[in-house]
């Protein structure tokens, strides 16, 4: 038995589809489209942010929905962001205010979860969600944005 509400896991399945069935669309066109998805269908993901790995020590933002950031560019290893690419994993913090490379973004959001877009062992870039909810991401957050980031990073590289 799932434990993801039913209308989440419809929410879901129509994201992933989304990708997978873009096509010849531009994947500016399809990061657009995700982050619209994901920040309408799951109101605990207040903003929704897809970076890309501009240079070897740089994010950019590429697309968002949500609170506009200041933070358009991030240096590798800074933040809860450059430590997910830095790491090469997924980071999830549920109290923002307790983690001190938080860039603070809002001051009403309390937890994120950063998802590195990879192809093999290359970062490509990230999905990064702030929610105004503490702990908001269970392990089925991180297992569909997980999911979304491998359908993501095989988009960008054509496989």
């Amino acid at each position: 038995m799932s434990t993801i509400p039913s209308g989440r896991a419809a929410v879901e399945r129509d994201i992933l589809a989304q990708v997978a069935e873009a096509g010849a669309a531009p994947l500016e066109t399809v990061l657009d489209r995700v982050v619209g998805a994901l920040q309408s269908g799951l109101p605990h993901y207040t903003g929704v942010y897809i970076y890309w790995l501009e240079s070897a020590d740089t994010l950019a933002l590429r697309a968002f929905r949500g609170r506009p950031t200041e933070h358009v560019r991030i240096p590798v290893g800074q933040g809860i962001c450059g430590r997910a690419v830095r790491e090469r994993a997924t980071v999830v913090v549920d109290d923002v205010n307790a983690d001190p490379a938080y860039l603070a973004c809002s001051l009403e959001t309390r937890s994120e979860i950063v998802v590195p877009i990879m192809r093999g062992g290359t970062v490509l870039g990230e999905i990064d969600i702030d929610s105004d909810v503490p702990a908001a991401f269970t392990l089925a957050d991180r297992r569909f944005l997980e999911d979304l980031a491998d359908l993501i990073a095989a988009r960008a590289t054509g496989r």
